[in-house]
């Protein structure tokens, strides 16, 4: 996910992205455990993303500028 995208988003909306995010990050951790998961760098992803749309959202809950 590109960060433009991210800046982009109203608060609600990053709240439903990163409810989908965590979701995901869960699903993945159970294929990991269960030897299913194909693509291992999708973890290290979701959790970069995750911690993206959290930054971004505290930003605009703060009222400050977007870089």
């Amino acid at each position: 996910m590109d960060i433009s995208e991210i800046r982009n988003m109203t608060l609600d909306q990053l709240d439903d992205q990163l409810a989908a995010l965590k979701k995901e990050q869960f699903n993945l951790r159970f294929q990991r455990a269960s030897g299913q998961l194909e693509k291992t760098s999708r973890v290290r992803e979701v959790r970069r993303d995750i911690a993206r749309v959290m930054t971004i959202a505290r930003q605009k809950q703060q009222g400050k500028p977007s870089a």
